[in-house]
């Protein structure tokens, strides 16, 4: 009976510590991540179309100078907002992709390869030579 017991517990650790692997969590949050990026660009359309109406309108008459300004700043801002959540999300992508695609590095970062120190190969100038003593 208690064999069970630790054999239960183990397959609970052992699912819950091995479940951030599974092939279904990564589809599912980059699924997630579609949608959520689809839902932005569709946002994004809209803001732009938005700021197109107002602007159309000032020229039309329908809007003051005033609250053309006033509006078109607000639009602004709001697009400039759903652009900046736009590139968080492209680089929460490109981070992850290069996360995949980076291959495994066997020496740890910041360890140096050694190598010899560097001796000239050509005998330096002060070394005596049988040719060059004075007579």
């Amino acid at each position: 009976m208690e064999v069970l017991v630790v054999l239960v517990v183990l397959a609970a650790v052992a699912w819950l510590v091995l479940a951030p692997l599974r092939p279904g969590r990564a589809a599912a949050a980059e699924a997630e991540e579609s949608a959520e990026h689809a839902e932005l660009e569709a946002l994004k359309e809209a803001k732009y179309r938005e700021i197109r109406d107002a602007d159309l309108d000032h020229r039309t008459g329908k809007l003051s100078d005033a609250d053309h300004r006033t509006l078109d700043r607000e639009l602004r801002a709001e697009a400039m907002e759903l652009l900046r959540r736009l590139d968080e999300l492209e680089g929460v992508r490109e981070a992850r992709a290069d996360a995949d695609a980076a291959p495994a590095d066997p020496e740890p970062h910041g360890s140096a390869t050694l190598r010899p120190p560097c001796t000239p190969s050509s005998p330096s100038p002060r070394s005596s030579s049988p040719s060059s003593s004075s007579s």
